[in-house]
């Protein structure tokens, strides 16, 4: 059965990195690769319910993931109807392309640290549309992004999933974390940006401005002014909110998220009391909701039931215990799983992590958590597959797998083993 469903899964995960070549869309793929893993399991296996008990646990998981996805993508489409990111995007006024990555860069970077990486993901490629015009430039901004965001994500305590995972369980402190893996996350950023800083040249032009302001008099553009400004505050205090929500209520991220929709969902409402249903139409939830790409949504639901199936029928656990055995060293195992979580979910290995290294033999802030917040945060912008944010920036700027290995892998992984050796540099001269 475990062969059969490791066939299935590397099957699956080449037809969706060849989509172009074979015409066949990645997200029918990840659902077909999903279903048949599960399928696998629950043919070959006496304990059916027990099965279908599991199913219904990473379904849970999986569903707070995908509430979490809809829910800021929700949001930013609304604040975007308004027109609230201009209040960024007029204030970057470079059109030079090395000047403006530098820029988005460290945007994204230090969002993600107060956010989390997939809803900076999200906000940054909508600002980035804003700026570039060209669709090839502005997929090479959005793999900086994809960096960045996990970079920024890592050495946070609610930055990425896998280090909250860790702050939760007792593995991490927040002071200490943001301490030793601060410096290692900025060098896993900057070198990428140093080396497409010699890679990409020119300018960039800005596209046309949707619905121009001609036709509307000084009032309606104090007003249309106004009402920016009120969503772009909305959203973004919405979207901040999330994990001080987390911290206080203890309740999932994407409870967090449906809240501040459904403020943001009022103030928009409020905002157009007096507009008929056409006027009011652009500026609501179900408009937002048909420009969002529900099928990555889709692409995502798909992966993640596949990678539980891997989760659930032992073999990831397994493959941590083995990499124990075989490799030893503890700095390798951890880099690997770092490079591992570019090709699986980060989320299962690190937690197959914490079931193999128990707390009475690696007690809070030891080495091999600080490591792993770091490899397992920044190992998956690696491949565009690797990380939550880069499965969302694939889906809304229509990134080809193929062409992210191309055109940012190397990039992404400079900066990771460049953030390896910053990091054990670090702990070597404090310890």
């Amino acid at each position: 059965m475990q062969i059969l469903l490791i066939l299935i899964f590397v099957v699956g995960y080449l037809a969706i990195a060849f989509e172009h070549p074979i015409k066949i869309n990645k997200t029918a793929t990840a659902l077909l690769t999903g279903v048949l893993c599960w399928t696998t399991y629950v043919v070959f296996t006496e304990q059916k319910e027990t099965v279908l008990e599991e199913l219904s646990h990473h379904l849970g998981s999986v569903s707070e993931i995908l509430f979490f996805l809809l829910g800021a993508m929700t949001i930013v489409e609304l604040v975007d109807a308004h027109q609230g990111f201009k209040l960024i995007t007029d204030r970057i006024t470079s059109k030079n392309k090395v000047t403006l990555l530098w820029i988005v860069a460290f945007i994204t970077f230090f969002l993600s640290a107060v956010l989390d990486n997939l809803t900076t993901a999200i906000v940054m490629v909508s600002v980035i549309r804003k700026l570039i015009k060209d669709s090839e430039s502005r997929k090479l901004f959005a793999g900086i992004v994809i960096i960045a965001a996990n970079a920024g994500g890592a050495w946070s305590p609610i930055g990425d999933v896998t280090t909250t995972m860790l702050w939760i369980g007792g593995q991490i402190t927040p002071v200490n974390i943001m301490k030793m893996l601060l410096i290692p996350s900025l060098i896993s950023l900057i070198i990428p940006l140093i080396y497409m800083t010699y890679k990409i040249k020119g300018s960039v032009k800005k596209p046309k401005e949707e619905g121009s302001d001609a036709s509307l008099d000084v009032s309606q553009v104090v007003i249309q002014a106004q009402n920016s400004v009120i969503m772009f505050f909305t959203g973004i205090s919405t979207l901040l909110f999330v994990p001080i929500f987390k911290t206080v209520t203890h309740l999932p991220p994407y409870m967090g998220i449906l809240l501040g929709l459904g403020i943001v969902w009022i103030v928009s409402e409020i905002l157009h009391s007096g507009k008929d249903e056409e006027e009011k139409k652009p500026f609501t939830v179900a408009h937002a909701l048909s420009k969002i790409d529900t099928s990555s949504i889709l692409f995502f639901l798909g992966i993640l039931i596949a990678i539980a199936a891997l989760e659930s029928t032992h073999l990831l656990s397994d493959l941590a215990v083995w990499m124990d055995k075989s490799i030893g060293n503890q700095d390798i195992i951890v880099v690997v799983i770092g490079l591992a979580s570019a090709v699986i979910d980060n989320v299962p290995l690190v937690a197959a992590s914490m079931g193999m290294y128990d707390l009475s033999s690696f007690p809070t802030d030891s080495k091999i958590w600080e490591f792993m917040a770091y490899c397992a945060g920044t190992g998956g912008s690696v491949l565009i597959i690797g990380s939550a944010a880069g499965v969302a920036v694939m889906g809304m700027e229509k990134i080809d797998f193929i062409w992210y290995m191309r055109k940012i892998s190397f990039t992404a992984l400079l900066g990771y083993f460049a953030g390896v050796a910053a990091y054990l540099a670090i702990f070597a001269l404090l310890h």
